[in-house]
């Protein structure tokens, strides 16, 4: 089992450092920053930093432990260009970085910056030709893809990720699309949740595995488990 520390984006680069360096430095095993823009409430005002100008800035100045984004939105950016950025993480990390991914869920950021939101199923739909992109490019020498969303001609990713393969990892709990997009593409598998859940989810990552004839040992799971610390004693 391994335990990672989940970065607060809302602070100072400094404090993210220093947080990152301290959890590398006390035997965590890795630490992930979300990839949001703008807080997820009424007000939007507070700070923000970009996922993975963070993760590129951690890769640099901490050592030892893995990096990734819990989870990048894949509305945010095109999957070639993400493709790109986590490769070129990898490299400055020395092959540490876990390309989270999933289908984007935080609608004011869409109405903001005037990214589509579309609806549920065009979500998912362009996280499953994401995914196909993404782990192509990280190994196929040139890509033709021609997606209802996406479109690939002859595209180079070089360099490839010093990983190989960089591990993909889907974030989400819905049983009928993201789990299964999950058990066909990734390397690692991501859920909020009580234990109960987790076991609920983990038999249905099972079953889609066995379903598509993965063996299901192949992907790792991981959830968050939160913790609040209180100066009330109650």
């Amino acid at each position: 089992m391994r335990f990672s520390f989940w970065i607060n984006n809302a602070q100072s680069w400094d404090e993210t450092l220093a947080t990152a360096q301290h959890a590398s430095a006390s035997g965590w095993d890795g630490v992930w920053v979300a990839d949001h823009f703008m807080p997820n409430a009424e007000d939007v005002s507070g700070p923000m930093h970009e996922a993975w100008a963070l993760v590129s800035g951690i890769a640099a100045a901490v050592e030892r432990v893995r990096i990734g984004v819990l989870v990048s939105g894949n509305t945010y950016r095109h999957p070639a260009v993400l493709a790109k950025a986590a490769a070129t993480a990898d490299h400055i990390s020395g092959g540490r970085i876990v390309l989270g991914l999933g289908a984007g869920w935080q609608e004011n950021e869409h109405e903001k910056y005037g990214i589509e939101f579309s609806t549920l199923k065009g979500r998912m739909d362009r996280l499953e030709e994401a995914c196909q992109i993404v782990t192509r490019l990280f190994t196929e020498e040139r890509v033709d893809f021609s997606g209802e969303h996406y479109t690939l001609t002859d595209a180079p990713l070089e360099p490839k990720p010093v990983q190989s393969p960089l591990p993909l990892l889907i974030g989400g709990g819905g049983e009928k699309r993201t789990m299964r997009i999950a058990a066909t593409y990734a390397q690692e598998w991501n859920v909020w949740g009580t234990p109960e859940l987790l076991a609920h989810k983990n038999a249905v990552l099972d079953r889609h595995c066995e379903e598509i004839g993965r063996d299901p040992s192949e992907v790792s799971r991981s959830c968050q488990g939160l913790l609040f610390l209180f100066d009330d004693a109650e």
